[in-house]
């Protein structure tokens, strides 16, 4: 199977999950919010707790709740970024965004739940004995809060009215948080359903993290909104420091792929059963969305 087809898999087991959770929920706007956040993405994060388990011997039933609870929350995130008084955006996945379609309280609520709905579904008995679910817990709520995601997007809001833009040392920082937090969550996942060392999946997620972060970068400067599903062109606009006005766009695409490279030395130790998160380190920086 091609890695798209895997990928797409992936995100329909995922979704399959995510429309389960919510079969029995109230007829109201702030559900209908949440599953319309739901709708769409890649499920990147989805398929590398799937694909981390399956590595490790884990099969998809038993780690898909897992898979659906990192999906949960980063449509959370994206709800939330979306808002006035952060990113102030109106376009996502190609779509308006929750408080354009509804309103700004019903994305607050619809986010708010989707974060709770997260921690529930790991609270699913198919994940394993309860040291594992509770471990799996306790390492999103580090990756989702203020020493992971929350901390990086506070570190992003603050730059934007900081009197000198960010240096390198100081954006890698913010994006280990903002964007890098789940997907080491995501990665390590597999390995801790499995009772296995999330040590090397977790140096590959670190380096998979920040490949993804400076390809949005990049996509920022070259992409299409129409392919993007979001509105580009607004670092440069505001004239924040980003990896590709520090480093150029050759070199931002340089050191995409050197971390590439490294996410996939990491990978060395699983031999042939770990090309499916190899491939997906590759999709990462050649994405157009």
């Amino acid at each position: 199977m091609s890695f798209a087809a895997t990928l797409a898999a992936a995100a329909a087991r995922t979704q399959d999950r995510l429309t389960a959770a919510l079969a029995d929920r109230a007829d109201v706007p702030v559900v209908h919010a949440m599953r319309y956040a739901l709708g769409g993405g890649k499920r990147l994060r989805a398929f590398l707790v799937l694909e981390g388990a399956a590595m490790l011997g884990v099969g998809p039933d038993r780690a898909v709740a897992a898979a659906a609870a990192v999906e949960a929350l980063h449509a959370y995130s994206l709800v939330h970024d979306d808002l006035p008084c952060m990113d102030d955006d109106d376009l996502r996945r190609g779509l308006p965004t929750v408080h354009v379609k509804w309103d700004q309280a019903t994305a607050v609520l619809a986010g708010d739940a989707l974060q709770t709905l997260a921690f529930e579904l790991l609270c699913d008995l198919a994940l394993g004995e309860a040291a594992v679910r509770l471990d799996l817990v306790r390492r999103l709520a580090v990756a989702s809060g203020a020493q992971g995601m929350v901390l990086g997007q506070a570190l992003d809001i603050a730059a934007e009215t900081a009197a000198q833009p960010l240096t390198l040392d100081q954006i890698t920082r913010l994006q280990a948080g903002k964007t890098g937090a789940l997907i080491r969550w995501s990665a390590e996942a597999g390995a801790v359903i499995a009772g296995a060392d999330p040590g090397p999946l977790s140096a590959y997620a670190g380096a998979l993290g920040l490949a993804f972060q400076i390809a949005d970068d990049i996509l920022d400067v070259t992409g299409d909104a129409a392919v993007a599903g979001k509105r580009v062109g607004k670092d440069a606009a505001a004239g924040k420091a980003t990896f590709v006005s520090l480093l150029g766009l050759a070199g931002a695409r340089a050191r995409a792929a050197e971390l590439v490279a490294e996410a996939e030395a990491h990978l060395r130790p699983y031999g042939a059963g770990a090309e499916n998160l190899i491939a997906a380190a590759r999709f990462a920086i050649s994405r157009d969305s």
